[in-house]
């Protein structure tokens, strides 16, 4: 039946006026508190408590319905089904109530608590053990001092000074043209000595890159060019074991490979540049493989007998020493801030002054460097005690189950030059992930760890009630990285000390699992500062790719003239507009056997052969010979001569040897991608150079 407006007005009357008759009596109120407050008695008193009478008033508005907000007409257009499940989700992601919080519980209490029940009977006053602590720090010190001390300091070697400390990446000639013109930037090439000292371990130090050496591409293997000579050289009663290496051959690893000094202990003594030679020999000793090269360089170098001395290094016995003092800090302390902070300083200066120290070869700088990163890590170490470590270690007694589980993998962490760097990737980079053996299988173990893992800690989240929170942080790290991708003209590193600050707060339990992956990451961190510093995150992809192929276009060069004393090539037109790189290509650059022997520019003639012309450019190189019997022999300070007679040594030094040739352009100074090697054989004839970049 339809209602007139009129009896629907008296309704409306009748219905607000027994909502006001109920009101009044639901929300009469006898407190003492509310009766002697005038403001709330009398009709015009107003409304307590929700600050309206009944929900049956809620309709009654003048302007009608209430408006539903955004979030209920979201609400509205979600199906049931997915309302439901989305609800039960966040249900599950919060977590059991009331939260169960991790203790670990010590296995076999009575034994792990006998450092402590020992420490209480002996030294029970706090005091007493202040003491203790710092007679601990001062023992640790004085002992690690005294072997650092032998370690990095030894006596001069008679009649040639105190050895310089090498870098088990440290050669004598510089990659592509850094040499310059005919090497003269990296004189001396001979009659000069060096008393040197390397570090143990270069045996497992690689090229990154491909390294040219002729028409060969040496890469993720030690740079070693020579070795011991089975020719007579003139200098076998001068050189250990006859062994030649080329110039730009890793020196320790050479001294290695000579069996010069002990890979295991490293080694001190006396190198000697002994200037060109005519070829060298490959062989594997010593762990180490070389690689032969089967014409002239202007600079070689061996090692003079007689001149090796007892130094060495003395990283395993420092070791040693801060694995003993941090065991028994671990086993007599409960103290979470004594725990870390003691781990953390002994660990940064272990790892930063033996254990992996950057390359420098003065140690007064070396010591320098690690105090400058030393203050900033210190920053980083501060967070991560109080967000993340504090409340692993917080009550912790399991004093053995501490010291393995957290301070172990902390030392393998910290000791990632010998651990995790056999993993072979060497960075996080496209290309070396694509070019180095067996990276893609490594890389897809480790994520495949990593999300196996991460999934045991969000588990862990989820049963101690804190999942949404921690959510919200890894889910503003990942907006952090994709906002770095983003970043034009960057690319985006994660290097190790990164990864370990990302993945550390996920280590916030008290339990086994977590104590494990704490330490790690903590020893990670401390070895990508202590190492390498803080390089950054972001960087440009020059970079990323220094020494690598830059994608340059490569000179098309063909032999115009050919013979068995000389060649003609035809270079090509310049200038050159390379729209990729966005570099105007105005000269070339030739290597001869890997060493510039030739630049030209388009706006001098006189660098070429003839003038531009057809728009061609032209260059003509002269067959090299060695050098005559008597420089020979003031370069090799012979005592006999080296091939026999005058007349066997003046032929000798005419005869004909490969040579190699690479093409670069060059844009100003800056050098672009060099070709692969083409070879002009002893018998004159020309086999062209391979496609691609070397």
């Amino acid at each position: 039946m339809e209602m007139g407006p009129r009896s629907g007005r008296q309704d409306e009357e009748a219905g607000l006026g027994a909502a006001q008759h109920n009101s009044h009596a639901r929300y009469h109120d006898d407190t003492p508190e509310d009766s002697d407050d005038e403001a709330t008695i009398g009709p015009d008193a107003p409304l307590q408590g929700s600050g309206r009478p009944s929900g049956e008033f809620d309709g009654l508005r003048l302007g009608g319905p209430t408006a539903s907000s955004w979030q209920d007409r979201i609400s509205e257009r979600i199906p049931p089904p997915v309302k439901h499940a989305w609800s039960k989700t966040v249900e599950w992601v919060k977590g059991p109530d009331p939260p169960r919080i991790f203790k670990i519980e010590p296995l076999f209490p009575k034994i792990q608590h006998a450092p402590l029940s020992l420490l209480d009977r002996y030294a029970p006053k706090r005091g007493q053990r202040v003491w203790l602590l710092a007679l601990l720090y001062a023992c640790w010190l004085f002992a690690f001092s005294m072997v650092l001390r032998a370690s990095s300091f030894s006596a001069s070697i008679p009649k040639y000074g105190t050895p310089v400390r090498m870098g088990c990446g440290s050669k004598y000639w510089s990659d592509g043209n850094g040499c310059r013109l005919n090497g003269d930037q990296c004189r001396p090439f001979a009659n000069a000595t060096l008393a040197f000292r390397c570090p143990a371990g270069c045996r497992l130090t690689e090229v990154l890159y491909p390294h040219a050496v002729g028409d060969q591409e040496v890469n993720y293997r030690p740079l070693v060019v020579g070795g011991p000579s089975k020719q007579q050289t003139g200098l076998e009663d001068e050189l250990f074991n006859n062994a030649i290496y080329r110039g730009d051959s890793f020196i320790c690893a050479s001294a290695v490979h000579a069996g010069f000094i002990n890979d295991a202990e490293g080694g001190c003594g006396v190198l000697s540049l002994v200037g060109e030679q005519p070829e060298f020999e490959a062989s594997k000793k010593n762990g180490i493989a070389s690689v032969g090269f089967s014409s002239y360089f202007p600079r070689s170098f061996g090692f003079l007998s007689g001149t090796r001395t007892g130094c060495q290094d003395l990283r395993w016995p420092a070791f040693g020493v801060s694995l003993f003092f941090t065991t028994l800090l671990s086993i007599f302390t409960t103290s979470p801030s004594v725990f870390f902070w003691s781990n953390w300083i002994i660990l940064f200066f272990q790892t930063g002054l033996a254990s992996d120290p950057p390359s420098l070869t003065n140690y007064y700088s070396l010591l320098s460097v690690a105090f400058g990163r030393f203050l900033p890590a210190c920053f980083c170490g501060w967070v991560t005690y109080k967000y993340t470590v504090r409340r692993s270690l917080e009550g912790l007694t399991a004093q053995l189950e501490k010291t393995v589980l957290w301070l172990g993998p902390a030392w393998v962490g910290a000791l990632n030059n010998m651990t995790f760097d056999k993993i072979p990737i060497q960075r996080l980079t496209p290309h070396d992930i694509k070019a180095q053996p067996g990276a893609v299988p490594a890389l897809i173990t480790i994520v495949l760890s990593i999300f196996f893992i991460a999934l045991g800690q969000a588990w862990s989240f989820r049963v101690e009630g804190r999942m949404p929170r921690y959510l919200v942080i890894y889910g503003s790290f990942v907006l952090a990285l994709l906002v770095c991708v983003a970043v034009p003209g960057l690319s985006l590193r994660i290097h190790h000390y990164i990864l370990a600050l990302l993945l550390l707060p996920g280590t916030c339990f008290q339990n086994r699992p977590s104590l494990l992956y704490q330490g790690l990451l903590v020893g990670l961190f401390i070895n990508g500062i202590a190492r390498w510093g803080f390089d950054s995150i972001l960087q440009t992809p020059s970079e990323l790719s220094q020494g690598a192929q830059k994608g340059t276009p490569l000179p098309a060069v063909s032999v115009l003239g050919l013979g068995s004393s000389n060649i003609t090539f035809n270079l090509g037109p310049l200038p050159k507009w390379d729209s990729k790189t966005e570099m105007l290509f105005d000269g070339i650059s030739v290597l001869v056997n890997d060493v510039e022997r030739f630049r030209g520019y388009d706006d001098d003639r006189s660098y070429w052969d003839e003038g531009p012309g057809d728009g061609n450019y032209t260059w003509t190189w002269h067959r090299h010979h060695l050098g005559n019997r008597e420089s020979l022999q003031e370069t090799f300070n012979r005592s006999v001569p080296l091939l026999g007679e005058p007349d066997d040594l003046d032929a000798e030094a005419k005869k004909n040897l490969p040579e190699y040739f690479r093409f670069a352009y060059m844009a100003g100074s800056r050098v672009g991608d060099f070709t692969k090697a083409g070879r002009w054989t002893p018998d004159g004839e020309w086999i062209d150079m391979k496609p691609g970049p070397s």
